[in-house]
């Protein structure tokens, strides 16, 4: 067992070192992932994030008598020498925008998933995701076969994220981690919840960065600390990631086996069934309609399809079949009529890597846009 946790924590550390020098990854969440990182990962691939690493006048955290005097709680928690977990977080450095980042939309602005859809599901990802399926089509095919994860959702999610690598960040991690550790933007209105799992997040990235020898200031990710073309969060990477081309070393911005491996490792950890669809059309019943009971359990399924349709919600012959729990989820369309689709654990497995129904929508519509392109070569 000790030898294997000492070489997963040496893989960890090659997938952290090694990124690009371009973009962004603006999952995360909520990856991520995501998926405890509340709706980072949506906004991390469709919001330029600055650059400048660090920002002028940022203010290092060894500055902050309170932060360092944490460096020792941090440190007997994760077994960690305190001089070097003190230097550490001493060098940090306070980034005011992506506290700023971190802000939802203001209150009474209603969701638009026709303007959020259009962010994800476009001609530039759809060509790059058709040129990455093209590409890596045994590597989709070995994973479907391993992990019982389909290449739509993997193409999908990869898209979503950082355009198949193009966009994975340029922020310090280590500086991005810590302003939301210890400086968490205090209007969000799940701030104690969020800086709880962002603390969290921090000291396992330099757990692991510790344990593999790695250099925590050298690894740029995405405003929320997601890393790599995946976009995974440290936990995420310490429980998820795989070293898919058997190389002796986990890298996700430059080993696209890895990536593809470690997205679809991720997903079956996160109950993905094979064969089982995501979503059913749905219309109502004005007659029998309950639609506060329908949406009750947000996007969690709940209802079998009898219940469902008993609220007054009609499914497709499909979905009345459907033996597994059900889940309405509702679409704002801005100032328009919303719109329904009845989720199954499949969709809601999706909401894992991020949690929310328009990540999870975008994710399925993009990897169906580049499986019908691949389908008509």
């Amino acid at each position: 067992m000790f030898m294997f946790r000492q070489r997963l924590f040496t893989l960890v550390f090659i997938a952290l070192i090694a990124y690009p020098d371009c973009g962004n990854a603006e999952k995360t969440s909520k990856k991520h992932h995501l998926n405890q990182a509340s709706n980072q990962s949506t906004q991390s691939s469709s919001t330029k994030a600055p650059s400048k690493l660090p920002e002028l006048g940022a203010r290092p955290y060894g500055q902050r008598p309170e932060v360092m005097a944490q460096a020792a709680d941090i440190a007997e928690r994760r077994s960690l020498p305190p001089d070097w977990t003190a230097d550490m977080l001493g060098q940090a450095r306070h980034l005011p925008s992506v506290a700023r980042l971190m802000l939802p939309a203001p209150r009474g602005q209603k969701k638009d998933w026709g303007v959020y859809r259009g962010r994800f599901i476009d001609p530039i990802r759809i060509g790059a995701g058709l040129k990455f399926w093209r590409t890596n089509a045994a590597l989709l095919a070995r994973a479907e076969q391993v992990y019982g994860v389909s290449p739509e959702l993997v193409v999908g999610i990869i898209g979503v994220e950082t355009i198949y690598g193009r966009q994975t960040g340029s922020f310090r991690v280590m500086d991005a981690l810590a302003t939301l550790a210890f400086d968490f933007p205090a209007g969000h209105p799940r701030a104690a919840a969020r800086q709880a799992f962002f603390r969290d997040e921090l000291e396992q990235f330099l757990s692991l960065m510790h344990r593999s020898g790695g250099e925590p200031f050298s690894v740029r990710g995405s405003y929320a600390g997601a890393i790599g073309m995946p976009q995974f969060m440290p936990s995420s990477i310490a429980k998820h990631a795989v070293d898919f081309d058997d190389d002796g070393k986990i890298d996700l911005t430059n080993s696209v086996a890895d990536v593809i491996g470690s997205v679809a490792n991720y997903f079956k950890a996160y109950g993905w069934t094979s064969g089982v669809p995501t979503h059913f059309e749905v219309q109502f019943d004005a007659s029998t309609l309950d639609l506060d009971a329908l949406l009750a359990p947000d996007i969690l399924p709940t209802f079998s399809a009898l219940s469902i349709e008993k609220l007054g919600a009609r499914l497709t012959e499909a979905g009345k079949a459907y033996p597994g729990k059900l889940a309405l989820i509702e679409l704002q369309m801005g100032a328009q009529p919303a719109q329904y689709v009845v989720g199954t654990d499949n969709f809601y497995t999706i909401t894992r890597y991020n949690w929310s129904s328009y990540y999870a929508m975008a994710v399925i519509e993009l990897g169906q846009a580049v499986a019908k392109e691949v389908r008509r070569e």
